[in-house]
């Protein structure tokens, strides 16, 4: 693709939820594009992360489901939107493997549903070259690393979890949509994401909340799996030059060459913790950490490559883990009715309970 795409409309899909929400704050704010989110508002989904852009001219929302293909047909012909960005899953890794059915059914039927009303919608379009489908996934379809390498864009798949079996299996629709049908798409594939506004079963926001509140730490096994850690908002910036100035057909690694591991992720938050809301009469919040057993299939490692998007599109993340995570944990100090809220109505199904382990994807 030569140039940048400059889409006049923009349907994000599952653009209620974590990453969804910065990356719509992101085009509306970078962009001139009508961006139209469409969500389910499942239990994770954060409508009041876009409250302030409620009544926005720029700004749509439609509350459905990707597996419901009239609710996307309808969406697809009342919009006509010339770019979808499909951001839209079930991302947690331990629902996935305590109950796959949902996975199964919103990451892979949901795709090809979507996939399908696509390419209805292009049929009835006079230039297909004009329009883009942009495929968010995770590092997590590429399997688990040893202590040395990196995943580039052609690293095999090997998914190990249901999560990440049927995010391979998305990504290989839309390859084949692609391939078959002409549908114009690219493909991303993001390291771990931190920052406001993510639900508090994962874990960053859940160690933060339980520091504060003097809980339990609990930890699997011992901490060591590692993860590649990116903030947010750099991510939405990634995901916008992806769609705009990506080459159709080619996927892009997402990440920010920030290896940490779980013990030390949690040892960092109860420092940051410490430090700004030191009220804790009983030492220091490291001593609340808890291993615990550790799950199955559980991962030891990702790491990205992202030197494709850098060198092609320009990219580099803005924040480094420490002014993020700082960012991240004042965040949460301030915004504290936000996540008690959540915990007074839904704590029962969010693992918060202390015998709840940390969650890392």
């Amino acid at each position: 693709m030569s140039g940048t795409f400059r889409p006049s409309t923009i349907m994000v899909t599952g653009g209620a939820g974590f990453i969804g929400t910065a990356l719509v704050r992101r085009l509306l704010a970078a962009t001139g594009a009508v961006v139209v989110n469409f969500d389910k508002l499942t239990y994770a989904s954060n409508p009041a992360a876009l409250a302030p852009f409620e009544g926005h001219p720029r700004y749509r929302f439609v509350r459905g489901c990707i597996t419901d293909r009239g609710a996307v047909d309808a969406a697809l012909e009342k919009f006509q939107p010339d770019a979808v960005m499909h951001l839209a899953a079930e991302s947690h890794v331990d629902r996935s493997i305590d109950g796959p059915d949902d996975c199964v059914n919103t990451n892979i039927v949901g795709t090809y549903v979507l996939l399908e009303a696509v390419r209805k919608h292009l049929a009835n379009r006079q230039e297909s070259d004009s329009f883009r489908f942009h495929h968010v996934s995770t590092d997590e379809v590429f399997g688990a690393l040893g202590s040395d390498g990196h995943f580039s864009e052609s690293s095999p798949y090997a998914p190990r979890s249901p999560y990440s079996a049927s995010k391979a299996a998305s990504d290989h629709l839309v390859r084949a949509w692609h391939a078959t049908y002409g549908i114009p798409a690219v493909l991303s594939n993001s390291c771990n994401n931190y920052g406001p506004w993510q639900f508090p079963e994962k874990l960053i926001p859940l160690m933060i909340i339980k520091a504060l509140g003097g809980e339990k730490l609990p930890v699997y096994g011992r901490g060591d799996q590692v993860r590649d850690w990116l903030y947010v908002d750099d991510h939405a910036t990634a995901l916008q030059l992806v769609l705009t100035r990506g080459r159709i057909g080619e996927s892009y690694n997402v990440g920010a060459s920030c290896e940490r591991s779980n013990i030390e992720i949690v040892h960092t938050i109860c420092d940051l913790v410490d430090d700004l809301a030191p009220a804790y009469a009983k030492g220091s919040r490291r001593d609340l950490v808890e291993f615990v057993a550790d799950r199955p299939g559980h991962d030891h490692r990702y790491a990205i490559d992202a030197t494709k998007l850098k060198n092609e599109l320009g990219w580099s993340p803005k924040e480094d883990f420490s002014s993020g995570l700082e960012k991240t944990v004042r965040w949460y100090l301030e915004q504290s009715d936000w996540w008690r809220g959540i915990r007074t109505y839904r704590g029962e199904r969010l693992g918060l309970a202390a015998s709840a382990a940390a969650q890392i994807r």
